[in-house]
């Protein structure tokens, strides 16, 4: 028995053919939905990268209690446990997280693995002078922006690119080893993630005029681009997605070739999608988590079912994939494990409902109808408390001064009686300002339009607090919420008809610049111009008193007014914005 993993990362379920998607080039993924049976409601859980990667391997949700991070020593590692159980586990990837300090335990729980450089500013090439770069709309300029121009020029030809040598390296470890019994590999690339960095063959399946700025790496905000850039960043995604459908067609054909089919599980999914312009958003984790980011694309192939061109309707979630694994090797899940095996040879249910988000963003929770998203009691989104024993972010360690005022919690049902540290957490936008909201899938598939709706929502609301206390959930994210620890939720607790004023101020789209008077200062000055002013200054600080005060002016300050407030999320009120820039153009 064999089993292959191809894993994708912002792969958008919605842009592939299986799924409706019918002006994207795509044709593997239609012919992988032939071969395999396609899950329609496939959901997310802990997010982004590597909280996903920690649900890969753990089969539980882990957002609750932590943030981005490593595994932690407690942790139920799948392949680790594969590994043990006499099945070789190997990586192959190009996804840059995992050897930074936030992914610095994952690829080490595998037999072996092997990692291709050049990903989304990847710290690869050494190069002190500084790189050509274009004229580019993207506004957040951190060093891995830089590094990401310096790298490119290695990366020039399609067989150096990194999602190609990962696939080389994959496809190698199966031909070496097709004669061989009892093994998994997985074979995981970065794309199709930002920045949007494909070849030219790609790119011409999708012919367009255009003759704007560079445009392949939106930042995580608000649309602020016009209409043709926004196509044009799109359709950069589109060619990087074919070259992702690309890379799968090879998988396929080398399964035609040795007759994998017979005896080989393969699985194919993503983390999370990404959102490129839909409902005025750019990225991800800085808006709510709609459907198009946390409804996945999942196609099964199980040997011992033989089910082909079939669909599933059961709820399904990233927590399936460790108990499916294990299950297929005939290896027993561990007792912290909260998912079940996927139900590839018959559509039965899985769970009720399904439980998705990020540490310190809303809660929400999914039937597969209903979507509810609690947002934080109050504006000040506390306390949220982070709970671990390996003090990591993404790219660094927590900091002295994080670790100051640390406690020991009392252990976790799933922590194996050891106690963890408990330290203040963070987010970089608040959810608050989103408010809480509910969406009835069956008449609104695209989330336009929240309800107000107690009778659904103290339904919904029960049966999230219900999986919070399934998953032994810190007593600190109950408060944040606005949630009964023990007991039945109430009316007491509802949150959607009193939020609901926020949620609609903060979904008013931005204006357009274009739309308003110009002098000589307006919506497209840029801000230190702005509060450089006497008299500009003042009407920035009567409108807008958070950005003339935030201490990200010290790298915000030469963008312009507008893409400010779209980087700002919600937290810059339309309505003020109008008012800038009517008093703006009359200076």
């Amino acid at each position: 028995m064999k089993a292959i993993m191809v894993m994708f990362d912002s792969l958008n379920r919605h842009m592939l053919p299986p799924y409706g998607g019918d002006w994207t080039h795509a044709p593997n993924f239609a012919r992988l939905a032939e071969r395999s049976v396609t899950f329609d409601h496939a959901y997310a859980g802990s997010m982004p990268c590597m909280p996903a990667r920690r649900e890969i391997h753990t089969g539980r949700y882990n957002f609750l209690h932590r943030s981005w991070g490593p595994l932690e020593p407690f942790d139920d590692s799948m392949p680790e446990l594969l590994k043990q159980n006499g099945v070789y586990t190997h990586l192959v990837s190009d996804h840059p997280h995992y050897w930074e300090d936030g992914g610095a335990t994952y690829h080490g729980r595998y037999n072996t693995w092997e990692f291709f450089r050049g990903q989304e500013g990847d710290p690869w090439k050494g190069q002190v002078a500084d790189p050509e770069i274009p004229e580019d709309l993207k506004k957040l300029r951190f060093e891995s922006y830089r590094q990401d121009w310096v790298n490119r020029p290695h990366l020039a030809t399609e067989d150096r690119h990194p999602q190609t040598l990962t696939f080389d390296a994959g496809l190698e470890f199966v031909r070496t080893n097709r004669e061989a019994d009892r093994w998994f590999v997985q074979i995981e690339t970065f794309d199709p993630h930002e920045p949007f960095f494909s070849h030219q063959r790609f790119k011409d399946l999708y012919p367009h005029d255009y003759e704007g700025p560079h445009f392949d790496w939106p930042d995580y905000k608000r649309v602020v681009e016009t209409p043709g850039q926004v196509e044009h960043a799109r359709l950069e995604y589109a060619a990087l997605l074919s070259m992702c459908d690309h890379s799968l067609g090879r998988v396929l054909d080398l399964m035609d070739e040795q007759n994998l089919w017979d005896d080989t599980l393969l699985i194919v999914n993503t983390d999370h999608g990404l959102l490129l312009g839909e409902k005025g958003w750019w990225g991800k984790t800085v808006q709510p988590w709609y459907n198009e980011l946390v409804h996945l694309p999942l196609f099964v192939w199980d040997p011992r079912a033989g089910r082909a061109g079939e669909r599933r309707r059961a709820l399904v979630q990233t927590i399936d994939l460790a108990p499916t694994l294990l299950e297929y090797f005939g290896i027993e899940r561990p007792a912290d494990v909260q998912g079940r095996p996927l139900p590839v040879a018959e559509d039965t249910p899985v769970r009720e409902v399904a439980l998705f988000g990020i540490h310190g963003g809303h809660v929400n929770v999914t039937d597969g109808r209903y979507v509810y998203m609690r947002a934080p009691a109050t504006a000040q989104n506390a306390p949220l408390l982070e709970h671990t024993l390996m003090p990591t972010h993404m790219r660094g360690r927590f900091s002295p001064a994080e670790l100051a005022d640390l406690q020991l919690a009392e252990p976790f049902t799933f922590t194996k009686g050891v106690r963890t540290l408990r330290v203040p957490g963070r987010t970089f936008i608040n959810p608050y300002q989103h408010g809480t909201l509910l969406f009835d899938l069956e008449g609104d598939p695209e989330q336009r339009t929240p309800l107000v709706d107690d009778a659904a929502e103290l339904r919904m609301a029960t049966l999230l607090v219900e999986l919070m206390r399934a998953g032994d959930a810190p007593p600190s994210q109950y408060e944040r919420l606005g949630l009964p620890a023990e007991g039945p939720v109430g009316a007491e607790h509802l949150l959607v008809r009193a939020q609901r004023e926020q949620a609609d101020r903060t979904a008013e789209p931005l204006p357009r610049p274009e739309d308003y008077p110009s002098g000589r200062f307006s919506l497209r000055t840029p801000v230190f111009a702005l509060i450089s002013d006497p008299v500009a200054v003042e009407v920035m600080r009567r409108h807008l008193p958070g950005i003339v005060d935030s201490e990200f002016l010290q790298f915000l300050g030469p963008t312009p007014l507008i893409d400010v407030a779209a980087l700002a999320g919600g937290l810059t009120d339309v309505s003020a914005l109008r008012r800038v820039a009517e008093e703006l153009a009359a200076l």
